[in-house]
């Protein structure tokens, strides 16, 4: 008489189920993704850089924990930053959100992690739909200036020919995508560096930490150059 086989206890996997997301890891990234962002815009206006660097946190947050927790993050950000500087950044919460909608749905859903051209093209596109976002807000509810390094670039536009439109436009899109790419590959690098039972269930390019720092470097570097190039052409 043989005895019926026992049924095998189902394995518990180490991954995180992307549709059942730990309360802890969903309470820990968000605080600390919205300080990064509230520093990093907090540094590039005091510096008066031609970037903003206030999106790394949403990239991080979208791309991990998905869109809508980044666009929590994105307007976390925008009211934070509001208490910390004034209202000036009320009126751009929209763009964050926008930017993580896009990062979160194009790693997810998209699937324009998966290579590193891809993931810059989808920086590339963030960038330019925030400018597309951003620049009727900077026109008409704030007069073509908001007092952050981008304002230079702005007035070197109008000082040869272009209408106030069309600097605020070219202007920010110079910065966004300086800023978007630089954004992107850093977060990308933070992503590469958390536990791999955080991100095993993120189809995103998966790299060494050190590759990581490579990627974060490059998208520096090539956010610098977009900066430093537009600068000598329009200073000519």
């Amino acid at each position: 008489m043989t005895s019926a086989p026992v049924a095998s206890a189902p394995r518990k996997s180490s991954r995180i189920n992307r549709n059942n997301l730990p309360t802890t890891l969903i309470v820990t990234l968000i605080p600390v993704c919205v300080a990064l962002n509230i520093v990093g815009g907090y540094i590039a206006t005091a510096l008066r850089l031609p970037v903003y660097l206030d999106m790394i946190g949403t990239a991080i947050s979208s791309i991990v924990l998905g869109p809508w927790w980044g666009a929590l993050v994105g307007l976390l950000t925008n009211c934070g930053s509001a208490l910390i500087s004034g209202p000036t950044a009320l009126p751009f919460a929209i763009v964050n959100v926008a930017g993580a909608l896009l990062w979160g749905y194009g790693v997810r859903s998209w699937k324009m992690g998966r290579t590193i051209p891809r993931f810059f093209l989808l920086n590339v596109i963030v960038a330019v739909v925030c400018t597309v976002i951003a620049a009727p807000i900077i026109v008409f509810v704030f007069g073509g200036a908001t007092g952050n390094g981008a304002d230079a670039l702005t007035g070197t536009f109008l000082a040869v020919g272009q209408n106030l439109a069309g600097s605020v436009f070219s202007s920010n899109i110079l910065t966004s995508l300086a800023d978007k790419i630089i954004g992107g590959f850093v977060a990308l690098a933070i992503i590469e560096a958390l536990p791999r039972s955080l991100t095993a269930n993120i189809d995103i390019v998966k790299a060494t930490p050190l590759k990581g720092i490579l990627f974060a470097v490059a998208g520096i570097v090539v956010g610098v150059l977009i900066v430093v190039i537009f600068l000598a052409v329009t200073a000519k």
